[in-house]
């Protein structure tokens, strides 16, 4: 799954946030009791084993104008203990006509249900025989979710103003169980065999080809699907549209097809040759066959988080699929191929190759994320994905340095618990340690190990330890004999070379000892760095935001240690495996880097002179390290400053190098790490301090800023910084920016929006013309008639980055109405609005008054309520909203989300905000009066 898509208004207006899990619950020992008033015959969230279904057949029949459905399924069971009980899922349904189809004939079974874990038992009057199989037949009926999960309903207007419905399925995590009854959990794969009854003018798409259309009385059809893959019910997936699409076949004889509302099939183009391009790639790279005859990729108008990798029909919200070459931006195609290059991984890491539970949902997200990069890479190469990875890693760190935060793998038991795994720490942490992995063992040693992992364990579930087993030791001899062309030719040449083989030969090298100290301990390491001659003294500790020292006792890493020096640009390795060490290095040197490129997930302090050398390396000669090393300092420094290791005036001497750099990842490092100390002020009363700080950002980047062209030239990451630094000017009333913006806005409002403005300058303009009411009354009329998804998301965040403050309300209520705008995009308004000057008391009330309707409509524990609560919080610094934070969501239930990560989340962030603006105001207004008017401007 691919989490949710943030309006892309850059991280200067949405610095972005993240999701959460409370302690397990332990089942409550008092017998469970059934809404019958008898016993329920088993009291864990977690099914029985002591049977397991191999075959579903799956008859659904959804009603459009009813908005209900009803269904038969009949499950095939293996018997593994005798027993009189079949336990499993059903969620907010009637089941009835329930019967066993055993050797002895057909019997009725009763039904007991026990809605506090979503089950249901099956009671026979004999026992159900160890070894045996039989046959458990049962109808259902429920109406269609008004959610985004199970089976629910969708809308959409078609260009002639129609509203036209459909209806979509979205299982994970724990969902399926809302659209038929199932054996909800990822360990019990079995094929499914689906039929599907639906009126004419609709049609129906699902995980297998169709087989056959057959007439029913009444005017009806009902098609017939192929049998699946063994797989998990989260993947099932079906979908009653009047969707159209397009179709072509890879070169391995897959066919992929396109499915969208007929008025948007024209911006399908570019997802049709990414999805061939990308199925065809990792066809190649696994060295597995994609195991369906198709894939398709569906665009659904009513989404909640980004896209959803059923196995051969993968489901995504409109901005993730749909593209228009005039309209859409770099950043958009960016986007749209990471999201299909996600879930194309997932059809080997997770679909093939499944986690036994979701408390290891990494080994599905982590992996999926990190391939989006790998895959990217390779196939469009213009697409630079790889200057923008680093930005994972800060993300993955903001979470990981709270003491809320979790183990990338960590015990989770209830479906809000579930829900929260899907967060930074699973996606994006996840990808950085893989990355980190692969840098240490190699790429080519990496990608032999996680094809050995697929083949051995395709159709299976696995734990993380297996993951390292298959990492490990890959030139024994009994390995290579599984191994294919590229693992034998790698292993004959590493012979050869035996001095590289240090980093991965299996008796030195304990990969799965390395990577527990990743994935089973929270938090991420802190490495000190002294430089004493030739002597290196190196120790470690936790990198934690918090006042209480004692919560960073106990933790130890084996940290693959990276560096090079002034005299040295070759890549030195030492894995540090105690607190402290030292190296030695071959001779005295003016600096050092470690962490290369941040490769490893961890932080860097450079004690004594370190900095200072550092600093003065990036005023004399910043290129002499590359732009990823250049952006891991600006990150670092200014991270120790919020633990008290460097004093803030030492980072702001080292912001000043910025004025030269023109390199896209460090220059947005710096907006990242700047921006966020006026956007605290402006929560404040304290005009004058934030005046200067805004002044001094826009001055630093000036050069920058009126060399941006007001066009659409350049490579992707040049356009993408050229988007984001003019939408920053204009934000910031830098004048000629706002000059230029204006006359645009002008030009395009007066030929009735027909005028085609460079798509790169379009957010920087839309920017200032919402500034009155007449320019937003336009932008939203465009908005309402647009199809094009990517332009009407521009438009969406410029509108709620207005100053007025009657626009702002109201675009809340529409999108929480979901007429005039979608539900679906609610999450990002209101969000954006709490980013906003003028909107960011009026998006806290907001959430608090309709926070009973948005946990319901999002659920409890999604990313999208993590998003939210942090969105809207975590730019408040001062105790008196601490307070009021805490009051309202201390006074929530458990039902109502009390037990969230993301509450913890939201108080530990204020609290560091609170202890930040303590320490640091004073020095930074002195340090801004002694240093205004001293960026050095080069004369062009």
């Amino acid at each position: 799954m691919s989490t949710m898509l943030a309006a892309p208004l850059l991280l200067l207006l949405l610095v972005s946030c993240h999701p959460s899990s409370g302690a397990p619950n332990q089942s409550s020992k008092e017998v469970p009791i059934s809404t019958n008033g008898q016993p329920f015959p088993w009291d864990l969230m977690r099914l029985p084993r002591s049977v397991s279904p191999l075959h579903y057949d799956l008859t659904i029949h959804p009603n459009l104008t009813s908005l209900t459905f009803t269904g038969v399924v009949r499950i095939q069971l293996e018997v593994h203990e005798h027993t009189r009980t079949v336990i499993l899922h059903a969620k907010q349904m009637e089941v009835s006509n329930v019967i066993i189809l055993a050797p002895e004939g057909v019997r009725p079974l009763q039904v007991l249900e026990y809605p506090r874990f979503h089950q249901i038992a099956l009671v026979s009057d004999s026992w159900l025989i160890k070894g045996r199989k039989y046959e458990v037949q049962m109808e259902f009926a429920a109406n269609l979710s008004d959610s985004y999960h199970g089976f629910y309903k969708s809308s959409y207007r078609t260009s002639s103003g129609e509203i036209r419905l459909m209806a979509s399925t979205q299982f994970e995590a724990t969902f399926a169980r809302g659209a038929f009854p199932c054996f909800d959990e990822p360990a019990f794969k079995a094929n499914f065999t689906i039929q599907i009854i639906r009126e004419p003018r609709h049609i129906a798409i699902s995980n297998m080809p169709k087989l056959k259309t057959v007439d029913l009385p009444g005017g009806l059809l009902e098609d017939y699907f192929d049998t699946t893959v063994k797989m998990s019910t989260y993947l099932v997936a079906y979908i009653v549209s009047d969707f159209v699409s397009v179709s072509r076949t890879t070169q391995h004889g897959v066919k992929i097809s396109i499915y969208a509302v007929p008025d948007k099939i024209d911006q399908t183009t570019f997802a049709l040759d990414a999805a061939v391009k990308l199925l065809d790639f990792y066809d190649d790279y696994f060295d597995i066959p994609y195991p369906l005859p198709k894939q398709d990729l569906a665009a659904i108008p009513d989404f909640q988080s980004g896209a959803m990798e059923n196995w051969g029909l993968t489901t995504y919200r409109e901005t993730g699929l749909l593209f228009d070459p005039k309209r859409s931006s770099a950043s958009d195609k960016m986007g749209i191929a990471k999201v299909i290059a996600h879930e194309l991984a997932h059809q080997w890491f997770g679909n093939l190759v499944t986690m036994e539970w979701w408390n290891d949902l990494w080994l599905n997200e982590g992996f999926a994320k990190f391939m989006e990069y790998i895959s990217l890479d390779i196939t469009y190469p213009e697409l630079q994905v790889d200057d923008f990875f680093l930005g994972k890693c800060f993300e993955a760190m903001e979470v990981d340095s709270l003491s809320s935060s979790h183990p990338v793998s960590t015990p989770v038991e209830n479906p809000t618990q579930i829900q929260e795994m899907f967060d930074d720490v699973s996606y994006d942490k996840g990808a950085c340690i893989l990355n980190m992995l692969r840098d240490f063992l190699t790429p080519e040693a990496f990608e032999i190990g996680i094809i050995r992992y697929l083949k051995r364990y395709s159709y299976q579930n696995t734990v993380n330890s297996h993951l390292w087993e298959s990492l490990t030791d890959i030139c024994n001899s009994g390995v290579l004999d599984e191994g294919g062309k590229k693992h034998k030719e790698f292993c004959s040449k590493r012979n050869l070379q035996s001095g590289a083989s240090k980093w991965f030969s299996g008796d030195e090298l304990d990969v799965r000892a390395i990577m527990d100290t990743w994935t089973l301990q929270e938090g991420f390491p802190l490495v000190t760095v002294e430089v004493r001659g030739r002597e290196v003294r190196l120790s470690q500790e936790r990198y934690l935001k918090t006042d209480d020292p004692s919560l960073t006792e106990g933790f130890l890493w084996q940290i693959p240690l990276t560096y090079i020096t002034s005299a040295s640009n070759t890549v030195h390795r030492f894995l540090l495996k105690t607190r402290t060490d030292v190296l030695y290095l071959p001779e005295e040197v003016d600096w050092v880097k470690f962490n290369v490129d941040m490769c490893g997930y961890y932080m860097v302090h450079y004690a004594g002179d370190g900095w200072n050398s550092i600093i003065k390396l990036l005023h004399h000669n910043h290129t002499a390290l590359s732009s990823n090393d250049r952006a891991s300092l600006i990150h670092n420094i200014f991270q120790l400053v919020s633990v008290g290791k460097v004093r803030l005036d030492t980072a702001l001497e080292l912001s000043l190098y910025l004025s030269k750099e023109t390199e896209v990842m460090p220059v947005t490092q710096g907006f990242g790490e700047l921006v966020p100390l006026y956007k605290l002020m402006e929560k404040r009363d304290m005009a004058a301090l934030e005046n200067q700080m805004k002044g001094f950002i826009v001055d630093l980047f000036r050069d920058l800023i009126d060399r941006q062209e007001w066009t659409d030239s350049g490579s992707v990451s040049q356009r993408v910084l050229r988007s984001y630094l003019l939408t920053f000017a204009c934000v910031r009333n830098y004048s000629p920016c706002v000059t230029k913006a204006q006359q645009l806005f002008k030009k395009w409002k007066d030929s009735d929006g027909s005028l085609s403005l460079p798509v790169d300058v379009t957010t920087a303009v839309f920017m200032v013309g919402v500034r009155t009411p007449e320019g937003w009354d336009f932008m939203f009329e465009k908005y309402h008639q647009s199809l094009q998804m990517s332009f009407r998301s521009r438009l969406k965040s410029a509108m709620a980055f207005s100053p007025l403050q009657d626009k702002l309300q109201w675009m809340m209520e529409q999108s929480l109405h979901g007429q005039v705008m979608k539900t679906q995009d609610l999450p990002d308004v209101v969000v954006v609005i709490a980013r906003n000057p003028h909107g960011y008391k009026l998006a806290w009330d907001f959430l608090r008054s309709n926070w009973h309707t948005m946990i319901k409509k999002f659920d409890l524990g999604s990313n999208t309520i993590s998003y939210l609560v942090n969105g809207v919080t975590n730019q408040y610094s001062t105790r008196e909203m601490l307070s009021e934070v805490k009051s309202f969501f201390g006074s929530l239930t458990e039902e109502t989300g009390s037990e969230m990560r993301c509450i913890q989340q939201a108080y530990e962030t204020i609290e560091d905000n609170i202890r930040w603006t303590d320490s640091n105001l004073p020095l930074l207004q002195n340090w801004l009066n002694k240093h205004m008017g001293r960026v050095v401007h080069e004369d062009l």
